[in-house]
């Protein structure tokens, strides 16, 4: 089957559902903070970005300044950068610079894992049709999620607003069982983060965006430096 628009309709259809289920603890979230159901929405649709989106969340809840949140959601997601220019390398000659930006708007972990899986080179329209439902299911949820915490009570919706760092955890834990590296380095974010909440001088100080800005960045330079890499072995 060739890569069109039907094609990646298709395959999308799975990504879409896990956003719906995800990005519902998103909706509720956001509403817990302050945010209307519509605002809630409306950051969904233009940011398609799970990590992002909560940091951002958080950082408008405690006030933070828009630098702060800016540098914060940058560094979240710098990885979809990474994922854009290596997709570029599978992409047809007929893709404009026009569809290549339009394309890398919608790049996520699990269409990025799709679209790089593919052994025929990417169009826009396979592009454009992989990313229909995600963004339907991530926009959707969020909306179903942001209503629903209006309605229930507010220890139910605190409750439920938890289930999106449960997604966190597991996209983290099952990585981490196999690669040592991935582990000391989640570890050593934790340790990090706990550190940054409990010690007084510095929750005090230091602002939970900025918090997460100096974790992220430790935590990947340790890993960078001090783990050593896995060489691969030569055949025969």
């Amino acid at each position: 089957m060739p890569l069109d628009y039907k094609k990646g309709f298709s395959q999308g259809l799975a990504i879409g559902l896990g956003y719906l289920s995800v990005s519902f603890s998103f909706g509720i979230l956001a509403v817990s903070c302050g945010l209307t159901w519509w605002q809630a929405v409306l950051i969904s649709l233009t940011n398609l970005t799970s990590a992002g989106q909560v940091a951002g969340v958080g950082i408008m809840a405690a006030g933070g300044f828009p630098l702060e949140m800016a540098a914060t959601t940058l560094i979240i997601n710098l990885r979809y950068s990474l994922m854009s220019i290596s997709l570029t390398q599978k992409a047809e000659d007929s893709m404009t610079t026009a569809d290549r930006a339009v394309s890398s708007f919608f790049v996520t972990d699990e269409i990025f894992g799709v679209a790089s899986g593919q052994d025929k080179p990417i169009n826009r329209k396979y592009m454009l049709g992989l990313a229909t439902l995600p963004v339907i299911g991530w926009t959707l949820g969020t909306l179903l999620g942001a209503l629903c915490g209006n309605l229930l009570p507010e220890i139910l919706a605190e409750s439920l607003a938890i289930g999106i760092y449960g997604m966190f955890v597991a996209i983290v834990l099952p990585v981490s069982k196999k690669d040592k590296g991935v582990a000391i380095v989640s570890i050593f974010a934790v340790i990090l983060s706990v550190t940054f909440w409990y010690v007084p001088f510095l929750k005090e100080n230091v602002t939970s965006g900025f918090a997460i800005i100096i974790c992220s960045v430790i935590s990947a330079l340790t890993g960078a430096l001090f783990i050593p890499r896995k060489e691969k072995r030569a055949d025969g």
